[in-house]
């Protein structure tokens, strides 16, 4: 088996607050001192969709909660810039990406 059929790529299924569940691809996480953090994009069942997506990196803290890994928005403006800020240097090596939207 050669190394590109051994890639699996690690998906993860989150729910919106409307209970709609989106199916993601985890990109890239990291780790602070503070806290755990995700970068994720999009999963399309349908080739359609993929070229018509935007191409939104969604960026994500990942809290413990009795004992379930969560996944929650950044609410501090200016910690979610920085973490963005780490996620856009690591990834813009590995893909070519556009400069990021620094909004959540």
């Amino acid at each position: 088996m050669d190394e590109y059929n051994e890639y699996k790529p690690d998906i993860v299924t989150v729910e919106d607050e409307n209970g709609k569940e989106h199916t993601f691809e985890i990109a890239d996480a990291i780790e602070t001192d503070e806290a755990r953090y995700v970068a994720l994009i999009p999963v399309y069942d349908e080739p359609e969709d993929i070229l018509s997506g935007d191409g939104e990196l969604i960026i994500l803290e990942v809290i413990e909660e009795n004992g379930n890994e969560i996944l929650a928005p950044i609410e501090d403006d200016a910690l979610f810039d920085e973490i963005a800020g780490i996620f856009e240097e690591r990834l813009e090596e590995l893909y070519e990406i556009e400069p990021m939207d620094m909004e959540q």
